[in-house]
């Protein structure tokens, strides 16, 4: 079939107001880049005319800034679901009137879709690194929710990337899980098992335009691992070393999964580093700069994942040696990457960042001060309700010391303590498992909390109200409330 070749321009001229927009892609991996940003200008056109222009957005996960930060800032998205990090999206979403965003677990957006919960995608924008006459489409960095809104849009949008190499495919295992009542189990039982096909098959009659380009990923850079996150790393490598040692985890190991940023970056270091750990796998999101870092050294076997988040540098040494790493990676959609049964199945290592914990173990992933939206809770629900081990990480404090990463009461709720089994700050581990709310208190005020805080949460703990989980009321929000009124958390008073 002949498609038809557009420029971004044209291509963006077949958007409407209204229109619901799938994109490809998960983090700024595959995410399309001149399209996006062309609707962007389209709907500052319309704006400047005294017109409406607003899209429905949903992706994998974050985008590049070419996709939600030139939406963003052209005030062109009604609703955006379920995960993003732009700083212009984010102040969107946290103002009145803006983007109305809802948060999601990522492993349940595509079947959502298919189930009608939420409205149509009626348009597919999809970046390719290969497409064939009969609609065989070759994915480039990332995955995301591609198969299911290829399926369900109207109309597809083809960016054809020649920056990622044709020799991409047979990287990918594209499948979607059949829809109850039908639903069987989905065929993976070890990160390196494939379950579909290495390509994305649709309608070549939906392709209604396909756009040349040749741009990088958007993938911003990571920080050296500085003493904090040395030393979280470090403290989670023995953690897991001594639960080797007790025969709680095989002698082989499990895979691991690992969340995305500074801090897991910095924790993988250390797990490769740590000779008493063996080679592992990973099942995974997303596979960043350290992870191939390891496979280089093996010390990382297999990573599957959802997309490769890897600085460009990174990048082009995997695409100049994809005899070494074709055989070491697969990208899947994140219906799969982050499939809970698959978590459970395989016995996951789970890693992932908290925002805020509280004394009893729950999490806050996603507001500051419980009311403005950070990035999301993105896939670490997924995986901590269903991991093997579920391992949370955070520097005790933030802002110079003015914020305790650890309050009496978390601010917001996205894990609470029934999930969470391990907290590991640069102070020490706290080992949850089997534990009441007061001795799970005891021991992350003891191991955890920064030593400047300490005083201040046992003065809580102290005056708490007695029962099953101390409490109190009317001061456990004392700590937040300090710092909104006078900028420091250290002069809260209880």
């Amino acid at each position: 079939m002949a498609y038809n070749y557009l420029t971004a321009e044209q291509a963006a001229e077949l958007i409407n107001n209204g229109d619901v927009i799938g994109f490809s892609g998960f983090t700024p991996a595959g995410c399309p880049k001149e399209v996006p940003s062309a609707i962007a200008k389209r709907a500052e056109k319309f704006h400047a005319e005294g017109k409406e222009f607003k899209i429905g957005m949903y992706t994998g996960a974050s985008t590049g800034d070419s996709t939600d930060g030139a939406l963003a800032r052209a005030n062109a998205v009604s609703f955006r679901t379920p995960y993003q990090s732009n700083k212009d999206m984010r102040t969107s979403l946290n103002t009145d009137g803006g983007t109305e965003y809802f948060d999601m677990h990522l492993s349940q957006l595509a079947q959502e879709l298919r189930y009608g919960f939420l409205p149509r995608p009626n348009v597919a924008i999809i970046e390719a690194c290969d497409l064939t006459e009969d609609g065989e489409i070759v994915l480039t960095s990332g995955v995301g929710i591609s198969p299911t809104i290829a399926k369900l849009a109207d109309k597809i949008i083809i960016e054809l990337n020649s920056r990622h190499p044709k020799t991409l495919r047979g990287i990918h295992d594209i499948y979607e899980a059949q829809d109850p009542p039908v639903r069987k189990e989905i065929p993976i039982f070890t990160p390196s098992d494939r379950a579909g096909s290495p390509v994305l098959k649709v309608d070549p009659k939906k392709i209604v335009a396909v756009v040349e380009t040749n741009r990088k990923d958007e993938v911003g850079g990571f920080t050296q691992p500085d003493e904090i996150t040395s030393r979280i790393g470090k403290y989670v490598s023995e953690f897991l070393t001594q639960e080797i040692k007790a025969g709680r985890i095989p002698a082989s190991f499990l895979p691991v999964q690992s969340g995305v940023g500074n801090i897991a970056n910095a924790v993988m270091f250390e797990l490769g580093n740590n000779p008493d750990i063996p080679a592992f796998q990973m099942y995974t999101e997303v596979i960043q700069d350290a992870v191939i870092d390891l496979m280089k050294k093996g010390r990382v076997s297999f990573a599957s994942g959802c997309s490769l988040t890897v600085t460009d540098p990174v990048l082009q040494e995997i695409y100049d040696n994809m005899d070494f790493f074709h055989d070491k990676l697969i990208l899947r959609p994140q219906e799969l990457s982050n499939n809970p049964g698959l978590v459970r199945r395989m016995g996951l290592i789970t890693i992932n960042t908290a925002l805020e914990a509280d004394i009893y173990g729950n999490i806050n992933s996603t507001h500051v001060m419980g009311t403005k939206m950070m990035n999301g809770l993105g896939g670490s629900g997924d995986f901590t309700r269903n991991a093997y081990i579920s391992i949370f990480t955070t520097p005790s404090t933030a802002k110079g010391g003015a914020i305790s990463a650890i309050v009496p009461m978390v601010s917001h709720i996205d894990h609470s303590e029934h999930s969470v089994k391990v907290l590991i700050t640069e102070h020490g581990i706290a080992d949850l498992r089997g534990t009441s709310p007061r001795q799970r208190a005891e021991l992350i005020i003891n191991n955890c909390v920064d030593p400047e805080y300490r005083p201040l949460l046992r003065e809580y703990l102290a005056m708490a109200s007695k029962g099953h989980t101390p409490t109190n009321l009317a001061s456990c929000f004392n700590m937040h409330r300090a710092f909104m009124e006078t900028g420091d958390m250290r002069n809260a008073t209880f």
